[in-house]
This record gives structure tokens, sequence and C-alpha cells, in this order.
């Protein structure tokens, strides 16, 4: 069996080597003539998949290591018979822990408290709901927008006679919340479509000091219109993790925002790892071929396992210490703005992503209390830290 693969996928040998030859290529540069022999294609969210690749090649399984499809053309495998797996969840802790991160970062440098803000999350799937759950832990009131989700609850509510609803509106969510934070998929038609879904109307509904983060898809943001909030009254702030047009994405938006990432919040290496493992599984299953790899055979230890904490610290001051020993945003937000004076912006943001640094994920770090930081606990353990109270 002949795969061709996403050279930048982690623990490819251990993962496929089992199952054939591996053909090791960078995502964007996947072309027909590449898969013209292959049996098997194995990517991430940067290679398109779509009938120009696959028109010649007898391809009989796709496998994406990420949690978005959108870059898959679902219609033409299904129709060609095509094996197809995802990985969905496979980096959603990561992404929760860059939010994090963001935030803390954010409300040190502009002075608030994350505990005291209203935070509305639109997109309650992997990555929101398990958002929301750190979030409620912490204590901090949140606010969801799902409305595919807030329709299928409500025929199963009305089943079961009952009225309540967990879900409000997006207008409702733009009006009541501090910071909205999106992870939504992209899609661009029908009653529920995202595409622009922050269109210009909304952006400009935004209250002043409004914090306004994207780690969903970049195009649910109309993105010259939230350059022109932020180039005008500059009264919000913006944490953009997802661009429209990417890699070339809008050299002035990325300017104006507090924080630019390329497209890296899920980007820890135990979220890739567990993309691999799941994408794994499923070619095997594919093929009838059973595998005995455990996940956990995959994973190496973390560079740094523990952090003792003696004495207690004000709980946003504890987050920020432990969240920027395992993972500090600032050096992705940094290491884009240096690739891009260097390269220009589209060789920059593929740079820093096909070279992205060693990250491992907050539930990889065990945090010691001692003494008089036992207090500490419950707000660790709700960010998503091991804790052992000595």
């Amino acid at each position: 069996m002949k795969l061709v693969i996403d050279a930048n996928i982690p623990a490819a040998d251990q993962c496929f080597v089992p199952f054939g030859t591996l053909h090791r290529l960078p995502g964007r540069e996947i072309r027909a003539t590449d898969v013209a022999d292959a049996d098997a294609l194995i990517v991430r969210s940067i290679t398109q998949v779509n009938q120009a690749l696959l028109a010649q090649s007898p391809v009989r399984f796709v496998g994406t290591c990420t949690i978005g499809t959108d870059h898959i053309d679902r219609a033409l495998l299904s129709e060609r018979d095509i094996g197809f797996a995802s990985a969905p969840g496979c980096n959603a802790e990561a992404v929760v822990d860059y939010v994090l991160s963001s935030l803390l970062l954010v409300s040190e440098r502009e002075g608030w408290s994350l505990l005291a803000r209203t935070v509305g999350i639109v997109g309650a799937g992997n990555v929101g709901s398990r958002l929301q759950r750190r979030l409620q832990a912490l204590g901090v009131e949140t606010l969801v927008c799902d409305p595919p989700r807030a329709e299928q609850e409500h025929v199963e509510q009305e089943r079961a006679e009952e009225r309540a609803s967990k879900f409000v509106s997006l207008d409702s969510v733009i009006e009541r919340c501090d910071v909205l934070c999106l992870h939504t998929p992209l899609v661009k038609e029908g009653p529920h479509a995202t595409y622009q879904l922050l269109n210009a109307e909304r952006i400009n509904d935004l209250a002043p000091r409004t914090v306004l983060l994207n780690a969903g898809r970049g195009d649910c943001i109309d993105g010259l219109a939230l350059r022109s909030r932020l180039a005008g009254k500059g009264d919000i702030t913006a944490v953009l993790d997802v661009w429209e047009g990417e890699p070339e994405i809008d050299a002035g938006l990325r300017d104006l925002v507090a924080l630019a990432t390329p497209h890296i919040a899920g980007h820890s290496l135990d979220g890739k790892l567990r993309g691999s493992w799941m994408i794994q599984q499923a070619l095997a299953q594919h093929i009838g071929r059973p595998s005995q790899l455990r996940f956990s055979e995959l994973c190496p230890s973390p560079a740094l396992a523990e952090l003792t904490l003696q004495q207690a610290l004000p709980v946003e001051d504890a987050l920020r210490l432990c969240a920027r020993a395992v993972y500090d945003v600032r050096r992705d937000h940094d290491a884009l703005h240096r690739q891009v004076r260097k390269q220009g912006i589209k060789k920059g943001f593929d740079h820093c992503r096909a070279n992205y640094p060693l990250r491992r994920e907050f539930a990889t770090l065990t945090v010691v209390l001692e003494n008089g930081a036992t207090v500490l606990e419950a707000p660790l353990l709700a960010a998503g830290f091991q804790v052992r109270c000595a």
C-alpha cells in the first residue's frame, strides 16, 4: 500500500509504516500527480481534497488528522465510495489552552479580571463545550450560541415536555457579553451558515472594550469590517488565530489585533499525536487490520512535568504562571511577526506552521501545592492542570 501523507503529521512512522510505504510531502504541495498511484491519502487542514486532486487517483481512503473537514469534498468521497475519517476533538483541549492563555494575557495587559467577565461562546462543539466547562468551573459566567444544537435540543425538549434552553441567540451574546469566542465550523450556505457570521453590522454592534477571539474559521468574520473598527474607533480588542485567505492574510488587520497567531491554536504535540492515532485506528478498521497501538505509546514525557507553589498567589496570577510555564501565546504572536518581516506574509505564515516548536497541553503539568498554596487547588484543576497537595 502506498500512502501519501502530509510531512508535518507527527508519529507517521509509528502510525502508518505498518500499512505500507509512506510518501511525505508538504501539505500545501500535494498534487494530483502525487496521488496518481496512491492507495491512501493522509492530510491536515491545508490540503484541498477535491475533484482536481483525486480525478485520476485510485485512492480508497482519505484521512484528515484534524477536527475540521471543510477542506474535504465529502460528497465526492461518498460518490466514489472512498473511505473517510477525521479526528473530531483531537486538539480541542489545546485550543482551550490557547483561549485561556490569550484571555489571561489580554486581561493582564488591559487591567481587568477574567473571572469577573461574561464570556460568550459561539459554537458548542468539541472546543466550545470544553471551553464552557473550564470557564464555568473557574466561576466565569458563560453564554452559549449554537443554533444547530439549539434546534436539535429544542425538538428533544419538546418531546420531553421541557421548555428550558441553555442556548441564546448571537445577538444576545453580542449584547450581554464582555468576551466573545468563536469556535464554529465554516458553513457557507443554508439556515445555519457561518460565513461572515460576524458581518459589518454585528462588528459595529460590539460594545466598547469587548474582546473578540476567533479560533474557529477565518471566514466566519468580515475581516475588512473588523479592520475598519480597530483602525477607526479602536475601542475593542481582537485575538485572531484564523484568518481569511490563509496563508496570504491581511497584513493591516494583523498589525491591529492584540494577538495574531498563524492558525496554531490546536497545535499541541498531544493534539497532533491524538489526531495521527485516531486516523491510524480508522485506517486499520477500514482495511480490516485491527491495530494494537495505544495512544499512550506515542506520547513522550513533558520537559516540565511538575511545578511547585509554596505560597498562595492571587488566583489569576497563579493561572498565568502555570499557563505560561506550559504554553505562552506571546511566543506564537512574536514568531509570526518575525517571520513575516523576513519572508513576507505567505511564506512567513506557512513557515510558522511548518516549523512549529514543541508544545504540550496544560494537563501534562502537575502543580504541587504546599503550605497556603493549597487554596489554589480548585481553580488550577478547573483550568486543566493536574494538582497534588503536599
